[in-house]
């Protein structure tokens, strides 16, 4: 579903070098790290990334805005199948900035 939102980085113009990693595994490695609390340097083998590679490409996937397109991408696909319901949302202050002076 977010595939297609991941940019490509199979073009290789200096040549060389070690072939391709997997988006879908970087992208795993990425959701495994970020939801357990677990250190980059602590990341299993078993995904097939090494935590330097997943790190560097989750911080170039930052700067575009690919998580926003993501999220994004996600919650058409959710509401598409009615599974939202906008009528109640938290909000905490990671996703709102809180304003001076209003309580």
């Amino acid at each position: 579903m977010v595939e297609p939102e991941l940019p490509s980085f199979l073009s290789r113009p200096q040549g060389g070098g070690t072939p391709p990693i997997d988006q879908r595994a970087v992208l795993t490695a990425a959701v495994y790290v970020l939801t357990s609390g677990c250190s980059w340097r602590y990341l299993p083998p078993t995904f097939g990334v090494s935590p330097a590679t997943a790190h560097r490409r989750i911080s170039a996937w930052t700067a575009p805005g690919v998580w926003c397109r993501m999220h994004r991408v996600a919650l058409d696909e959710i509401g598409a199948r009615s599974g939202l319901d906008w009528s109640s949302v938290p909000v905490d202050a990671a996703s709102v900035r809180a304003k001076r002076g209003f309580l």
